[in-house]
């Protein structure tokens, strides 16, 4: 199981949601939050998307809305319990990324070693000192 997946299921949800809740709340200006943008973003059918929404509103993750100026038109919004688990998680996956970043550079500064290099090129000693400065505890 990869750490995304491991992480949203600790977090007490399906990956999926997950995947749902970053589509909503990542959606480009301009456009709205609705069941047929949410199914495009994840490359679902609509019928699947709906009952995605169903299950993140029963869970208390996001809310429907009537959109004021079309009332046909149901928005989909993060609830605050929503937004709160979504920072959780990807603060978690900013934590992670930084350390595979920092194990990549340490295995790449290897295999540039092995190659017989005596020094390791400025992009990679400028890579190395982001990875060690970005992976200090705050």
């Amino acid at each position: 199981m990869n750490f995304s997946e491991q992480a949203a299921r600790e977090a007490g949800i399906e990956p999926h949601q997950h995947q749902a809740l970053l589509a909503i709340k990542g959606l480009p200006i301009g456009q709205k939050p609705i069941i047929a943008a949410l199914a495009e973003r994840l490359q679902i059918q609509h019928h699947s998307a709906v009952e995605l929404t169903d299950r993140l509103e029963a869970s208390g993750l996001i809310h429907r809305l009537r959109n004021k100026s079309d009332r046909r038109e149901v928005l989909l919004r993060l609830t605050p319990q929503g937004e709160k688990l979504l920072r959780r998680l990807s603060v978690a996956h900013q934590v992670e990324l930084k350390l595979a970043g920092a194990l990549l550079l340490k295995a790449l500064a290897k295999a540039i070693g092995r190659r017989g290099r005596r020094r390791r090129p400025s992009l990679v000693n400028e890579a190395h000192s982001v990875a060690r400065r970005d992976i200090r505890p705050k």
